[in-house]
């Protein structure tokens, strides 16, 4: 356990948890550092495939940047994979899952966005409130929320800074699940685990394609571009594997390679 999070391995679940519960989670550069290795070291590791960042206590999962450390004149600047080391990590096609307990504001929303999945627990709320204080969602949000619901709907959240419960959530399109109060990280651990039924290999080359696919410039582009995770799929074992097991009306056991 670091000082600012707490990483648990559940066989190949990487479980990541914000402990900054005293400042509602906000982040500072040191803890941004520190989470920034925890997901150096996920990435890394051939034994880990899914992963679920959350955050200490039922307040919230983070209320974004820490404004008081910045204000009082604490060294700022950060890791090259961005707010909590995950904005600005493009190159990890392993899955990310967020449980969401409380609220997720201006960083914290996001480092939600910048997941796989939201689950959110109902007492969650979602905003992007920097422009009421001078700044902007730059560490992607301005950038991730249009593409996720829709330029209009998430125009309607980036010029005002306004309060976005689960539910509203999930209705416009970024939360995947609401559950009770204290049930985000149970409900996540869920999703994680109908993902570890499937191939993880074939699960990395489904998260590498679509969001490369994203930039593709046009539909025939992104379906004849060529994916380096695709490629590994046909050379894995599990493509094998797969079939096999089917074949034989057993439960396939996955190497991840």
């Amino acid at each position: 356990m670091g000082a600012f999070c707490r990483v648990e391995k559940e066989g190949p679940l990487t479980i990541v948890t914000i402990e900054r519960p005293e400042v509602m989670n906000a982040l500072h550069p040191p803890g941004n550092f520190e989470l920034a290795e925890a997901f150096d070291e996920f990435a890394a590791d051939p034994e880990q495939w899914v992963a679920i960042i959350t955050g200490a206590g039922d307040r919230a999962f983070s209320a974004g940047n820490d404004l008081k450390y910045q204000a009082s004149g604490g060294k700022m600047g950060g890791p090259k994979s961005g707010f909590a080391g995950l904005t600005a990590r493009f190159d990890n096609p392993k899955p990310v899952i967020a449980a969401v307990n409380g609220l997720a504001m201006g960083g914290g929303f996001e480092i939600a966005l910048a997941c796989d999945l939201i689950i959110a627990s109902e007492n969650a709320i979602f905003a992007l409130p920097e422009p009421r204080v001078g700044l902007a969602a730059l560490a992607g949000g301005i950038h991730r929320l249009p593409r996720e619901i829709g330029m209009k709907q998430a125009m309607g959240m980036l010029l005002t800074g306004r309060r976005v419960p689960a539910a509203e959530g999930q209705q416009l399109g970024f939360v995947n699940e609401v559950v009770p109060q204290g049930q985000a990280l149970a409900a996540a651990k869920q999703w994680a685990a109908q993902i570890l039924e499937c191939a993880p290999i074939s699960v990395r080359a489904s998260k590498e394609a679509a969001m490369q696919g994203m930039a593709a410039d046009s539909l025939e582009a992104a379906i004849k571009g060529r994916y380096e995770q695709i490629a590994a799929l046909y050379g894995s074992e599990d493509f094998i594997e797969g079939p096999r097991a089917f074949s034989e009306k057993r439960a396939p056991n996955w190497k991840g390679r």
